[in-house]
């Protein structure tokens, strides 16, 4: 059971854009520490999501909303995705407005939506927490220098590290999920005093370590193979490519499967390339629900994860952390300077080789499927670095410090028309 509060009770609006699980179960802890929250979404945005009702065991201080923009959130198509970053963040603005929040913490949502927010925080004086997941503009800026050649490409990507900039600038605290953001934040003049530190992490009760043979791996026809498994978005920031690589090398083998569980354009990609070149041992499935993740991951003898090496300094995937709940080795394809990196080697929870490298990471699937005490000890690792780091308890208290002196350090409104209402106001 989670503590109680060391703090007076506030009242908390939990913006997680994605739906991720670890951030559900923090709206939880809160709440159970005697906080009101609200948890708000993006029902239209497509990645796995986490337990994101009220259930019987929650306190009547919590609740949970979907935003739902009418189609899926099309992260692909510049100009649709930023109609629908706008539209979603007025929606946001007109939640924030009827709920009436004391402090706002902002996770993962773009920054044409955070920018809508961020606006209705100071025009209400609404203090808000960065909570820092990546560095988005570094993303976009790259993509923008690619779709738009020479010097025009270079000022979009500009536009957009301004952006994230301002922003950070205007959170009454930053919530870093890694210290390798901190060299940014102090090229971008970001308050030093204003920044903290939580890495990540995933939720322990609700992914527990289960046998291979469950309803889930006998539905897909697992329980008698050796599976390796990813779960969890492909995009922009992921190869998939290895996925696929990793197919071929045992597609003689019928014993062996390769499953990938996501949805989006890197599985559309890998669909194409399994017909393409003929890897029946590639299987693909959309995101399962969540209350079967655990059995998922069980079913897999080795968990795969992919980020790409222009990603390795902006991004930490958090898969990596639900990985480590299930007990199972993990095979990471990863940039070295990655936090994810340093937490897998330091658990001794599987093998990790760099994304240019794909004979090596060959190799390492070799030796992790020829030597199945080798799995059994890399899974028990893995599990006892989650069980020693990821305690509830200790992140919500955390995070309740800095949100209690986020809403003491008042957001400075700016001018409002006479004729508009403050606390009202969506733009």
């Amino acid at each position: 059971m989670t503590q109680r509060a060391t703090h007076a009770p506030m009242r908390v609006l939990v913006h997680d854009y994605s739906g991720h699980p670890f951030q559900a179960e923090l709206s939880r802890a809160l709440a159970c520490r005697g906080h009101d929250v609200l948890h708000v979404h993006c029902e239209s945005y497509q990645t796995g999501k986490g337990a994101l009702q009220a259930n019987a065991d929650d306190p009547p201080s919590l609740s949970f909303k979907g935003i739902v923009l009418g189609r899926t959130f099309d992260r692909y198509a510049p100009a649709r995705r930023l109609k629908q970053e706008l539209d979603y963040g007025r929606q946001f603005n007109r939640l924030a407005a009827s709920y009436r929040p004391e402090v706002i913490l902002s996770s993962n949502d773009p920054l044409f939506s955070k920018s809508r927010a961020a606006l209705w925080c100071r025009r209400t004086g609404t203090p808000w927490v960065f909570w820092l997941q990546d560095i988005y503009s570094f993303a976009m800026g790259r993509y923008a220098e690619r779709r738009v050649r020479g010097p025009a490409g270079a000022v979009i990507a500009s536009g957009f590290r301004a952006i994230e900039r301002r922003l950070l600038h205007d959170a009454q605290a930053v919530i870093m999920i890694t210290p390798d953001f901190k060299p940014t934040l102090r090229e971008w003049a970001v308050p030093e005093e204003r920044c903290h530190v939580i890495e990540n992490w995933a939720p322990l009760a609700e992914l527990q370590p289960g046998p291979k043979d469950n309803a889930w791996s006998r539905e897909h026809h697992l329980a008698d193979a050796t599976t390796f498994l990813y779960s969890g978005t492909l995009g922009l920031k992921h190869d998939p490519e290895p996925l696929i690589a990793l197919a071929e090398r045992y597609a003689s083998r019928p014993d062996v499967r390769v499953v990938v569980v996501s949805e989006g354009k890197g599985a559309e990609w890998l669909r194409d390339q399994r017909a393409r070149r003929g890897v029946p041992n590639l299987i693909l499935l959309p995101y399962q629900p969540y209350e079967r993740l655990a059995e998922v991951f069980a079913s897999a003898d080795v968990l795969v994860g992919l980020l790409s090496i222009h990603a390795g300094g902006f991004s930490v995937p958090s898969k990596i952390l639900s990985y480590l709940c299930a007990g199972r080795p993990i095979l990471a394809i990863l940039p070295s300077q990655n936090l994810a990196v340093r937490t897998i080697e330091e658990a001794e929870a599987g093998i990790v080789v760099p994304p240019d490298d794909l004979e090596a990471f060959f190799v390492a699937a070799d030796e992790l499927l020829a030597d199945p005490e080798q799995r059994r000890r890399l899974g028990a690792n893995a599990r006892t670095h989650a069980e020693l780091r990821f305690n509830i308890d200790t992140i919500a208290a955390d995070f309740e410090s800095i949100l209690a002196a986020a809403s003491r350090r008042q957001a400075r409104p700016c001018e409002v028309p006479a004729s508009s209402n403050r606390k009202g106001s969506t733009t």
